[in-house]
């Protein structure tokens, strides 16, 4: 089997997975047609990186072509890591992926795009979705942005090869508007926000639609005002996201909390004994730990079992962290650290939660104005989480 053939085999065997899961979107047929026509491996690079459980390692093409090709079309609902330690404070995290075809394919759905449309694609990375918007937009109606001109050049390159008339430019698009200064219909972007720039919306025609990744857990699509002075709409979907490389990175979450529990050095606090199923819903509720996302945006959430059973560490990327522990009577321990009660605040978080009847994750959704932004639940007049600081229930 020559690799043509064997890359051509794996396609059609993602698109049968994208069907039998329901992954291809009803309302946007074209999403489907345009992956055939610009397919991702066609904008992979010839080294991606594996986690091998204690480090991300190389996959060269040339030398191990089928492993490269293993990686690339693991699953649909996976991403290919294509770059790793481009940042100084991040030396060994990766720092630019492709996608999962899924998420992909999920996030073009939302973002209604027709043939005529222009559009802003933030975060070139290899140039694929930049491709695929092109594929339905037109010729010349795309341009993309990427803070890193390694990756805006090799993307350039992928672009023209495919024949898709395509502008990149590099440079940092949290920080700034539109390239050239044009109104858009819509933007499509590819790396995690916590807060909309103002600039994005003031970019896009009343109307027009913005899809974004926001912070590590979801996308959302919004709508621009009429005016033009707001922007509002619903949660999309589950994905995790590379975040903003202009960023601050935060420490990883829970190590503070499981050093200081491990090694003796916590008290726990003994007026938050809390009942086991606690845990268990942290480990398996994916609507809860999106709510508490919502309330506690900067509560970096692992879980983790032993014989005792489910065991859940928190950390605000700073030097506030909590660890749920089980014991083997069934009880939950609380420990806690630094100067926040973040343990707290995320037992607050589940109880409000479930007093708002449990919603569900696409039950949320976000609005934006010039001065502030807010997540809110059930519709925008609802019970509403300011963007920008954690708080604990809505108001």
């Amino acid at each position: 089997m020559t690799d043509d053939e064997d890359l051509a085999g794996r396609r059609a065997h993602l698109d049968a997975v994208m069907e039998r899961d329901g992954a291809w979107p009803t309302a946007s047929p074209w999403v489907r047609e345009a992956m055939a026509a610009v397919p991702r491996d066609r904008f992979a690079p010839d080294r991606l990186w594996r986690w091998d459980g204690r480090a991300y390692v190389p996959l060269d093409r040339t030398t191990d072509r089928r492993g490269w090709a293993d990686e690339l079309f693991a699953g649909v609902h996976d991403a290919a890591v294509t770059q790793v330690g481009s940042s100084l404070s991040a030396p060994s995290l990766p720092s630019s992926s492709l996608s999962a075809p899924s998420v992909v394919a999920d996030m073009l759905d939302s973002l209604r795009l027709e043939p005529g449309h222009r559009v802003w694609d933030i975060g070139t990375g290899q140039g694929w979705t930049a491709a695929l918007a092109a594929w339905r937009a037109g010729p010349g109606l795309v341009v993309s942005s990427e803070v890193d001109e390694h990756l805006a050049a090799a993307a350039r390159r992928r672009l023209a090869a495919a024949g898709l008339s395509v502008e990149v430019v590099t440079g940092n698009a949290t920080g700034g508007g539109a390239p050239g200064g044009m109104p858009v219909d819509r933007i499509h972007a590819t790396y995690a926000v916590e807060a909309v720039p103002w600039a994005w919306v003031e970019a896009v025609r009343p109307g027009g639609r913005i899809v974004y990744p926001w912070g590590l857990l979801g996308h959302v699509a919004l709508v621009v005002a009429d005016d033009g002075r707001s922007a509002t709409g619903w949660v999309q979907g589950l994905a995790q996201f590379m975040a903003d490389r202009t960023a601050p990175t935060p420490a990883p979450a829970g190590h503070a909390a499981y050093t200081a529990v491990r090694g003796g050095t916590a008290e726990p606090d003994a007026e938050r004994l809390l009942p086991a199923y606690e845990l268990g819903a942290l480990e398996n509720d994916w609507d809860l730990r999106f709510a508490l996302r919502v309330a506690v945006p900067d509560a970096a959430l692992l879980t983790g079992r032993d014989e005792d059973g489910v065991n859940a560490w928190v950390h605000d990327g700073d030097r506030s962290w909590a660890a749920f522990t089980a014991r083997g009577d069934g009880s939950v321990m609380l420990y806690q650290g630094g100067p926040r009660r973040i343990g707290d605040e995320v037992t607050a978080a589940r109880s409000a939660w479930e007093e708002l009847g449990r919603p569900d994750r696409y039950d949320y959704g976000i609005t934006v104005t010039p001065d502030s932004q807010w997540a809110w639940q059930g519709g925008p007049d609802g019970p509403r989480w300011p963007i920008g600081r954690s708080v604990s229930a809505g108001h």
